[in-house]
């Protein structure tokens, strides 16, 4: 790829071609370990950094992987990644590895990390190729934390509440209540909710871009250039 428009490729992982909004692949972790911000943000970056480096990995050695294996050794990177991030999670992060669970192995079953690896990553170079790694995992965490973050103020009234997982003891009072005395909408934190949550998202996406395209200047063919007969 010679001339690499990186401004195409932000905009396309952050919004264009959004993996959970556009794509929709990756919902099962999305809809179920989003009911807080912090839930939301740890595995959106486990799922970054994932991204990031099975692209850069396969870019590298793109010119000597056969066709006939490319998925299986594309999945075997990536569950190196994800083995290697889950062991750091257990080691340093021991409580938030806990509440995420299954979620952190399962990011190796994630279509869309296989997908930009196939689609992506084993035909550009290095650069091109983390930086489309970067915007998709930026734009998939997003969407994690946005839907975390909708779930966590409906459903409990507060934001950020058990920061101390991700950041620490320096995070235990980093909770925001919202609303005092809150009985909470239980919905909200049920996967009913997730679903509920990730169709308002989509649908604001959908009525931005509308917006968006209305406000872009029309075309106008110059007079004479149709054919005549």
């Amino acid at each position: 790829m010679s001339d690499v428009n990186y401004n195409e490729i932000s905009r396309s992982g952050l919004w264009t071609n959004n993996v959970a909004l556009v794509q929709l692949l990756g919902l099962c972790p999305l809809l179920a370990v989003t009911g807080t911000v912090i839930n939301g943000l740890g595995l959106g970056i486990a799922t970054l950094i994932t991204l990031v480096a099975s692209n850069i990995i396969v870019s590298l050695i793109r010119n000597w992987v056969r066709p006939e294996v490319r998925v299986p050794v594309f999945v075997m990177i990536i569950a190196s990644v994800v083995t290697t991030i889950e062991l750091t999670m257990n080691a340093w992060f021991y409580e938030l590895y806990k509440v995420l669970g299954i979620f952190i192995p399962l990011i190796v079953t994630n279509c869309s990390i296989l997908a930009r690896a196939e689609a992506y990553a084993s035909k550009n170079k290095l650069l091109p190729s983390a930086m489309d790694g970067l915007m998709m995992g930026l734009g998939f965490a997003g969407v994690l934390v946005a839907l975390g973050a909708m779930r966590e103020a409906i459903g409990r009234g507060t934001l950020l509440a058990d920061a101390h997982l991700m950041f620490g003891d320096i995070a235990t009072n980093w909770t925001i209540v919202l609303v005092e005395d809150y009985s909470g909408l239980l919905l909200a934190i049920l996967p009913p909710g997730a679903f509920i949550g990730l169709g308002l998202i989509i649908a604001l996406k959908n009525v931005i871009d509308r917006k968006l395209e209305k406000r872009q200047p029309k075309i106008v063919a110059p007079a004479g250039s149709e054919a005549t007969s």
